[in-house]
């Protein structure tokens, strides 16, 4: 027997971004999400995220997110 689940959260909450310092915290969030919830060791190892494609870019360097998880991502 199969059990499905809702792939979409319930409930969301807006953001308006304030600067550019809020946007690059949000922009982190969503890179290390995949590490925060144990899904891979390092960001660099979840072939999904569109991480990869800011490498190539310059944004991150490929070892990002590669610390402690107590860390803040300011």
């Amino acid at each position: 027997m199969l059990l499905y689940k809702p792939i979409w959260q319930k409930k969301y909450y807006e953001h308006a971004i304030r600067d550019d310092k809020d946007f690059k915290l949000r922009f982190n969030y969503i890179h290390f999400n995949p590490v925060k919830h144990g899904y891979v060791e390092k960001v660099k190892n979840w072939q999904f995220s569109s991480f990869h494609h800011y490498v190539d870019k310059g944004y991150y360097d490929e070892e990002w997110g590669n610390f402690d998880r107590n860390v803040d991502l300011e």
